[in-house]
């Protein structure tokens, strides 16, 4: 990569705010308190040393011609004080003789504006790094500089290249997110989205720490975004959001990872459609009588709620926390819905079983949505479930039924 030092004042850096972009997607969101922001502006009004910043020079079409690799948080300051935002430190001492105590930027004495607007900053600009190929290298280098300071475990896997941190990301933007009572500060959503991925990927319960969230990104940088298990994750996630299409606050972290582990044991294994209103109303029920079981007195309480509260708040993110929860929730729930139905483990229809549906249709299509009953060859039909297998219908034949491909695969989980 091409490196070019520069070195700019802040007056031009505060101009150029339209033209930069603080926060690509690698990076993590604002993070400094206001004390660290005083505490940099106080040190630029002294004429102190700050380190230097890295840009990736970029040409994008809503104008933006930098984006900030490293000094996100510093960049943001100086902005922010330019503008008004805050004051600084009541407490602090004059500088070069003159009180700035408390001051906002269009306060300060002229001279010492002027030593802000002109302080130097020195910017290492990436001018090669918008190449594909290049990506890499950014991210890595973004995780170097960042090397010793306090970003979280998810702010590091979030500048991790590969497709797998490309999923989660996609994830982490489901509209279900939005619904729960967390926030996505600090990249939360794609925290919880890649403890989804690795329960999906691991068929169930498993640990979901950040060691091992690290490794799924390592070991998962082909990861098929159109594969089995990412169609799968879509397919738990706009359940939820059937199910849950308002604002929820019962929807804790640990809530959305056991939700999501029984709905995707629930559409595995067993007809869900329609089934979504069922889940919330008694999920928000059974939310309803644990608290009110953390109010009685302590002899009073049920005892496997107190089990389940202590599964909720210790080691949440391992296997053994994520099973019992899983285990309770399911009892509960296939309990309250005991009409809930197994799929037939058997999913293709026998070679017998496809000779007598096709002998009892007479080889005529029997769906007709997208033909007018078509008399169809042996290597021309499919033999499909009249009531769908996703939905509980059985493997025999008095459920199946001839169908020409075109009228199969429009039919999709809809019985006719």
């Amino acid at each position: 990569m091409r490196m070019n030092k520069k070195t700019l004042p802040i007056a031009t850096l505060c101009a150029w705010q339209p033209r930069i972009d603080p926060t690509p997607d690698y990076q993590r969101p604002p993070a400094w308190s206001r004390k660290q922001k005083q505490l940099l502006i106080d040190s630029i009004l002294r004429e102190y040393d700050i380190p230097k910043m890295y840009w990736m020079s970029v040409n994008r079409e809503d104008g933006v011609k930098y984006e900030v690799i490293d000094g996100q948080q510093r960049l943001r300051s100086i902005w922010e004080y330019q503008a008004g935002d805050y004051g600084l430190p009541k407490d602090i001492d004059p500088i070069q003789g003159v009180d700035c105590a408390g001051k906002k930027y269009a306060d300060l004495d002229m001279d010492i504006s002027t030593v802000f607007d002109a302080y130097a900053v020195d910017v290492v600009i990436i001018d090669d790094a918008v190449q594909t190929d290049k990506e890499d290298e950014v991210r890595d280098m973004f995780l170097r500089l960042q090397n010793g300071t306090t970003l979280k475990a998810q702010e590091k896997r979030n500048a991790m290249p590969g497709q797998m941190r490309d999923f989660a990301k996609e994830i982490a933007g489901h509209a279900f997110f939005e619904n729960c009572k967390f926030t996505n500060s600090r990249f939360t959503f794609d925290h919880v989205a890649s403890q989804m991925i690795c329960l999906e990927a691991a068929g169930g319960p498993t640990s979901v720490r950040d060691g091992d969230l690290n490794r799924m990104y390592r070991e998962n940088t082909s990861f098929d975004t159109s594969g089995r298990i990412a169609k799968k994750v879509r397919r738990v996630l706009t359940f939820l959001l059937a199910a849950f299409p308002e604002k929820t606050p019962e929807l804790e972290r640990y809530n959305a990872i056991s939700l999501y582990c029984l709905v995707s044991t629930l559409i595995e294994g067993y007809d869900h459609a329609g089934r979504e209103g069922d889940l919330a109303e008694w999920f928000i029920a059974f939310e309803t009588a644990r608290r009110e079981n953390d109010r009685l007195d302590e002899e009073e309480r049920d005892t496997t709620l107190i089990e389940y509260k202590r599964l909720t708040s210790y080691s949440t993110d391992a296997e053994e926390s994520i099973k019992g929860r899983l285990e309770y929730l399911e009892r509960l729930f296939f309990a309250a819905y005991p009409d809930i139905e197994p799929k037939d483990p058997m999913r293709a229809f026998s070679p017998e079983q496809r000779l007598a549906i096709f002998r009892r249709g007479e080889g005529r299509c029997q769906i007709r949505s997208h033909c007018e009953g078509e008399k169809l060859g042996w290597n021309e039909w499919h033999a499909d479930h009249v009531v769908p297998h996703t939905r509980g219908g059985k493997t025999t034949v008095s459920n199946g039924q001839i169908a020409c491909p075109a009228c199969n695969l429009s039919k999709g989980s809809q019985t006719v």
